[in-house]
């Protein structure tokens, strides 16, 4: 069988790719449906993208990247898309939009856009073999039992990265990026909760509130959940992709407000009151009693100082955290890491050394916020690809 590209993988990238490469391109996935991915995300809603989209909320090794592909296909162009075939959607924190209904109306847009360009769907097929023969890849499929070899003049890699395997994910691109050579930024887990030794913070399991989390010199206010593991919620997962190994994390437990002038007006008030007290008005208080083991809340307002007051409100507003680890492949994300940019084309998403080979979404080194940024990569990586594809075929 002989076709004009082959992509590999059905998620959100590899079906915008085959929306606009058009005419003799063939998706190919080992899952019973499509976009399992996006079926599952946003609680089913699907986080499809975000109104606040910019190079500068993706991470990289080259952090210069992901601008043309973003600016060529933007937020605002997939919102025009998701209204024109009439789905509802509506903003909800931080600029993240959601459909009113069903994720799977998306999956279903990108299938209906898919078969309108021409391009065909196969699913629960493996890839069993690779090579390429100077002029063409050569892919020995299997499917439904049988054994079929497909020839394209182009390959897009789409299957994603490592994150979240119960769905499927295997590392396939990396696999075959490295049989062609292309270089690979090491991988690890990204947008993904922590967790801590001894069930640290099990007593507090379901507790949530606004903090703003820092790791490194990158910093959120969103809300931190305690879980029987560690820390979860928005918070914590966009600090665990800028965290490594070894390192601290800090937590601002009361964002924004001036703790050290809060205890002294409360001292001022009434001396007798206990500290924990107090404390009790500004943070939960299942979460103070839990800070009395580790910090000096015991006494009341009138034992402490202007000293005791400014240490005790900067151990509360940088509340030093070293994670054991992170919860890993199993809920993560995303994929940190992946194929190099540096061997790829910021316009084409094409290996500079392998023409015909492309590589896309979260296969590549370029990783996004959490809240609809990850789908945007996808959906303008898959875009420049598919573009290039068809307007080589055109120009044949």
């Amino acid at each position: 069988m002989q076709i004009e590209t082959l992509i590999l993988g059905a998620g959100a990238a590899g079906m915008m790719c085959a929306a606009h490469a058009g005419p003799g391109t063939l998706v190919i996935d080992h899952a019973r449906a499509p976009g399992e991915k996006i079926r599952i995300s946003g609680g089913g809603r699907c986080n499809f993208t975000n109104l606040e989209v910019e190079p500068a909320r993706f991470l990289s090794g080259n952090p210069h990247f992901c601008k043309s592909a973003l600016a060529r296909y933007t937020q605002w162009d997939f919102i025009e898309l998701v209204s024109r075939h009439g789905i509802a959607w509506h903003e909800k924190t931080l600029g993240q939009l959601f459909c009113d209904d069903k994720a799977t109306q998306i999956v279903a847009m990108l299938r209906t856009e898919m078969e309108t360009s021409g391009a065909e769907l196969w699913l629960s097929t493996e890839l069993a073999e690779l090579s390429h023969d100077g002029s063409c890849f050569i892919a020995r499929l299997t499917r439904e039992g049988r054994t079929q070899t497909v020839k394209a003049r182009n390959l897009v890699l789409a299957t994603g990265g490592k994150s979240i395997p119960k769905m499927g994910a295997t590392g396939l691109a990396y696999d075959i990026a490295a049989q062609f050579g292309l270089p690979l930024v090491p991988t690890r887990a990204g947008l993904v909760p922590f967790t801590f030794p001894d069930g640290r913070f099990s007593a507090l399991s379901g507790l949530s509130l606004p903090v703003r989390a820092r790791a490194g010199q990158a910093a959120f206010d969103e809300a931190m959940l305690f879980t029987h593991r560690g820390l979860s919620g928005p918070a914590m997962l966009q600090v665990s992709s800028y965290w490594h190994e070894g390192e601290d994390i800090a937590v601002d437990l009361l964002p924004g407000q001036d703790l050290t002038a809060a205890l002294k007006a409360a001292r001022s008030e009434n001396g007798r009151r206990a500290v924990t007290t107090a404390l009790g008005h500004l943070l939960p208080p299942k979460l103070v009693a839990h800070l009395s083991e580790s910090l000096p809340l015991a006494g009341n307002l009138a034992d402490l100082s202007d000293r005791r007051i400014a240490e005790l409100a900067e151990a509360l507003q940088g509340w030093h955290l070293r994670p054991q680890g992170t919860e890993g492949w199993r809920t993560a994300e995303v994929t940190l890491g992946g194929i190099s940019t540096a061997a790829l084309s910021s316009k084409t998403m094409e290996a500079k050394s392998v023409p015909g080979l492309f590589a896309i979404g979260e296969a590549v080194d370029v990783t996004g916020w959490l809240g609809g940024y990850n789908f945007q990569w996808a959906w303008s990586s898959g875009t420049a690809c598919g573009r290039e594809i068809a307007s080589r075929r055109a120009a044949s």
